[in-house]
């Protein structure tokens, strides 16, 4: 930052950029950690800083086989910055830094604190400690401290809003190395949960997506398996919410409550994300997965029985060790049966510290990635049909901030349709602000979005849209350098996202 005639409120301040890498557990946890930073006075660097900033914080990710090398290629980009610039730290957390511990620091000595998936909140007083102390900090806490929810959060929307409900997981899938660095389930309190909900709509979210690693297991807690069910309908009786949506949920807990409080909610969308990871009864055993082919296509059909017009997406690993062409011939067959509106498929790669990197029949490259090209080009077929079915409705799309890549050049706008479809639509002739929702027919489909070319059937200005209006305009209003303070609103890019399953949620 430069020096000067300053005042010392603003001398005080430094500039902070946190990089995110993984799930929408680490999305949301990048906001709280945003929120710490700036209740402790540092301001947010400007997009496109690259490191350009006082305190630059990694929350990393360790699910696939060269997170770690993608990290100390990042840091290393940064040790010359550092150099020149006294005073700047840099912060690794996350699932990395739970695993990799002191590792981190010794292979980037120049690295000044380090912490866990279970005591972000430290953040800030790890960063003080080290810069007093002049050397390191580590820390590192087994179990969770506080439940994150209670952290300062600086939320990236104004109309939509991540929820936690749970943190960790009890499952012990193979290919899974979140339950060791996340730990076991904890549940939050009903009322907490929905204390939070009313509090964001009163800001004006009119969006949430309940978030957890396994979040229809919500309820283990207490042994309630109805809980998320009744979760769900009580968020249905939050006036002034309009959207509910959910990830990622396990096919083992996946009950009959829940697909009828689904259909029965109305503020429930319809859409479900829910991962198969394969369509093989044999490798689904090997991954420890604690449902067969049969139940999850089961499932299904028993949420398009209720709900029609459900938009149904999952995610599908290629190549898992063991893996034979029968076994890949049984995941074509299920996602053929299924018609999934959108499958996010992976080429297995092994996750250090889980059972799965040292199975017998670990399968060569060049096989996976050809299974791989042959399960993409079919849901690729498979989507595109099924969004043409889309072609002539009547959808009411709520408007999105940075959906559209091309708007601009194309004179569009772009949203979220009920069932999370994303829907590109001629710019109405009054101006609409992200939050509002707009009325279109469909005149088109592409395999991942939809358009609507004609004039828009309708326009509803929203407290949503009211709520981005008014932080655009006060963020816009602050003076150079000055801290933008902790917005209370707002979060995620709405399902599917391409971090969706990056961290083996569900």
């Amino acid at each position: 930052m430069s020096s000067g005639n300053r005042s010392e409120a603003v001398d005080v301040q430094k500039s902070y950029e946190v990089r995110t890498y993984g799930c929408q557990m680490n999305v949301h946890d990048s906001e709280r950690l945003s929120g710490l930073l700036e209740g402790a006075g540092y301001v947010r660097a400007p997009e496109g800083s690259d490191g350009d900033a006082d305190v630059v914080v990694f929350n990393t990710c360790a699910v696939r086989e060269n997170a770690d090398n993608k990290l100390y290629g990042n840091l290393g980009r940064l040790a010359p910055m550092k150099t020149k610039r006294p005073g700047m730290q840099i912060a690794v957390g996350g699932c990395l830094a739970q695993k990799d511990r002191d590792t981190i620091v010794e292979r980037a000595p120049w690295v000044d604190v380090v912490f866990g998936t279970h005591n972000i909140g430290k953040l800030p007083v790890l960063l003080e400690r080290a810069r007093i102390q002049e050397e390191a900090q580590i820390e590192i806490a087994e179990s969770l401290e506080a439940f994150p929810s209670t952290l300062p959060t600086r939320r990236e929307s104004a109309y939509a809003a991540w929820v936690s409900i749970s943190v960790g997981c009890n499952n012990t899938c193979t290919f899974c190395i979140v339950p060791a660095l996340r730990g076991k389930e904890k549940d939050r309190r009903t009322g907490d949960i929905l204390a939070e909900i009313e509090a964001l709509v009163a800001e004006g979210v009119s969006e949430i997506t309940l978030l957890g690693q396994n979040v229809n297991a919500y309820g283990s807690d207490i042994g309630d398996r109805e809980a998320f069910s009744k979760l769900l309908r009580a968020c249905g009786r939050i006036e002034g919410l309009e959207r509910v949506r959910f990830t990622s949920p396990h096919p083992r807990d996946f009950t009959d409550d829940v697909i009828a409080a689904m259909a029965e909610t109305p503020n429930v969308m319809p859409q479900l994300h829910m991962p198969m990871q394969s369509g093989s009864d044999r490798v689904l055993k090997a991954m420890r997965r604690s449902y067969r082919q049969e139940r999850f296509l089961g499932i299904i059909e028993k949420v398009r029985a209720a709900m029609p017009d459900a938009a149904i997406s999952t995610d599908i690993i290629v190549g898992f060790p063991g893996e034979t062409e029968e076994d890949f011939d049984q995941t074509m067959h299920a996602v053929r049966e299924a018609r999934f509106a959108n499958a996010f498929t992976f080429q297995y790669s092994k996750r250090p510290g889980t059972p799965a990197a040292d199975m017998d029949g670990q399968i060569p490259k060049e096989v996976v990635q050809e299974r791989y090209m042959r399960l993409s080009a079919l849901q690729e077929q498979i989507s595109w049909d099924e969004n043409k079915k889309q072609v002539g409705r009547t959808l009411d799309v709520m408007v999105a901030e940075g959906e559209g890549r091309k708007d601009g050049a194309t004179h569009r706008l772009s949203g979220r349709a009920p069932d999370n479809r994303l829907v590109h639509f001629t710019k109405p002739g009054q101006d609409v602000r992200p939050g509002d929702v707009v009325t279109v027919e469909v005149t088109y489909a592409a395999p991942h979005h939809l358009l609507a070319e004609g004039t828009p059937l309708a326009v509803r200005t929203t407290r949503a849209g009211d709520a981005w209006e008014k932080r655009t305009t006060a963020a816009a209003a602050k003076p150079a350098g000055v801290m933008l303070g902790l917005p209370t609103i707002g979060a995620p890019a709405p399902l599917p996202a391409a971090a969706a399953p990056a961290c083996g949620i569900g």
